[in-house]
């Protein structure tokens, strides 16, 4: 077997040198000619996939290790009889433990207690329940909306988008970037006041728009015509970080895993490689609470040692025109579960929050 695939997936070769001769190509530089022989195409979201891409190739299936596919033209592949496989909730902690951090990073620029505010998430489904629970656990009073899940489920806790930006402080995205019909998402709202937080597609916000919407705080890690992104745009938001909301390595480990079992069941193979993870450089902190120190400043000092979005922020402003090489350089980032935290003097409500977050507990 033939594959073709971007080696920003993690451990590419080592999971698919089983099923065959692998070739590494550059998503962004992917062409028809680089997949004319492949039986196997392996991408993330920079390679469109698509008839000028597939057009009189052998591939036989095609997987992306991403959770998004809306650059991926599914329509052509089931006419072609092309298997196709996202790795759909392999980042959802990632970009939770994202929007945490980012949430207590801003509350704590703008001066104000998160569990004061109400939060309204946009998009239910594997990053966005996280983020409700996540939320929840730290006294946000949090609505919801999620039109079809609405009408499938009728889930009395969803409300209507028009309520929702109504009645939230802190907007924050989680849907697919869809261009039509009746789900549509592209430019899907122009905020007017608030905080809002973008981590899913550049295109469901107006990019142009928020030049001059008058909003109380903007964090986005996506953009509209990525990697050329707005270098004034950036200059407005809070924090800004490179599309990298879902790039914790244990994301994109588990993304790359989703793929290889979803080729092997796709050809009939057997499944036999597992990713042995590398001790992470922080298994184990000691925090201290000082008298009379409030929760969410201890949560945001401890999160920093583990991810410091600052540092993300500051190196797009530091090199915002190498977009992608920052995205394909990013340091490695691990997950909060792989820390056991040592606290001493933190209350019960406090220990349970870092529990909640999916933080361990170490006994002093």
């Amino acid at each position: 077997m033939k594959i073709v695939a971007d080696p920003n997936i993690p451990y590419v070769r080592e999971a698919f040198a089983g099923l065959g001769e692998i070739t590494l190509v550059p998503g962004r530089q992917i062409t028809a000619a680089h997949v004319r022989d492949a039986n196997l195409l392996l991408v993330r979201s920079v390679t469109p996939v698509n008839a000028a891409l597939l057009d009189g190739s052998r591939v036989k299936f095609v997987a992306t290790a991403t959770i998004g596919f809306d650059h991926v033209d599914v329509a052509y592949l089931a006419e072609h009889n092309i298997g196709f496989a996202t790795a759909a909730g392999s980042n959802a902690n990632s970009v939770a433990e994202y929007i945490i951090a980012a949430m207590l990073e801003l509350a704590y620029r703008k001066n104000f207690r998160l569990r004061t505010k109400t939060l309204g998430v946009v998009g239910i489904g594997n990053v966005g329940t996280k983020v409700v629970r996540s939320a929840r656990a730290l006294g946000l009073r949090v609505l919801q909306n999620d039109p079809p899940r609405q009408r499938t489920e009728k889930l009395p806790d969803f409300i209507s988008l028009d309520r929702l930006i109504a009645e939230a402080d802190i907007l924050t995205l989680h849907v697919p970037l869809k261009k039509t019909g009746p789900d549509k998402t592209l430019h899907l709202l122009e905020p007017q006041r608030g905080i809002v937080f973008n981590s899913s597609r550049g295109a469901v916000l107006d990019n142009r728009y928020l030049l001059t919407a008058k909003l109380a705080g903007l964090v986005l890690d996506v953009w509209e015509n990525e990697p050329n992104i707005s270098a004034e745009l950036l200059g407005q938001v809070d924090l800004g970080t490179p599309h990298i909301a879902g790039y914790s390595f244990e994301g994109k480990v588990k993304g790359a895993r989703m793929i290889y079992e979803a080729a092997c069941r796709h050809f009939g193979l057997p499944v036999t490689w597992q990713p042995v993870l590398p001790v992470p450089p922080v298994p184990r902190l000691s925090v201290t609470v000082t008298t009379g120190e409030d929760d969410e400043d201890v949560l945001r000092r401890t999160i920093r040692q583990i991810y410091d979005i600052t540092g993300d922020d500051a190196r797009l402003r530091a090199g915002f025109r190498q977009f992608e090489k920052l995205r394909n350089e990013y340091p490695v980032r691990r997950e909060f579960f792989n820390t056991a935290l040592e606290l001493i003097n933190a209350s019960a409500g406090l220990q349970t929050k870092f529990t909640a977050l999916g933080f361990r507990l170490a006994q002093a």
